[in-house]
């Protein structure tokens, strides 16, 4: 199983790369491992501002739906508009082409929340 150093993690399996002040999410190898073949992404195009915590859409999976939280709070910048035709990368390319969304960071001090990849590894029995 694939959990890079340099990301850092949710409890609820979601992968976030901090990169000055944006962090791109996206759901973790072993989180689209247990959702199976992924159908469908939504995030709301007009989404513009987002609360830590808050569901800021759903992953659709052959057998089940999740929703994506957000894993701190900021000014939605972009969203990964080619998982609308191929969803499927998010099983074949979840910290690559399988990326959600970017988010301009506003409040730093929500990040001491986010795990390293050695407590992710803890927390999935690694």
């Amino acid at each position: 199983m694939n959990i890079p150093n340099n990301l850092k993690y949710t409890k609820e399996h979601e992968w976030v790369l901090i990169e000055g002040n944006v962090g791109t999410l996206g759901i973790t190898d072993y989180a689209q491992g247990e959702l199976g073949d992924v159908v469908f992404v939504d995030i709301d195009p007009a989404i513009a501002e987002v609360k830590k915590g808050e569901s800021i859409g759903t992953i659709e999976a052959v057998k089940t739906v999740s929703d994506i939280f957000a894993p701190f709070s900021g000014k939605v910048i972009e969203i990964n508009e080619a998982l609308k035709d191929s969803p499927e990368d998010v099983n074949s390319d979840p910290y690559g082409k399988g990326w959600m969304i970017k988010i301009e960071i506003s409040d730093a001090s929500e990040l001491n929340d986010l795990l390293d990849s050695a407590a992710y590894q803890a927390l999935i029995g690694q």
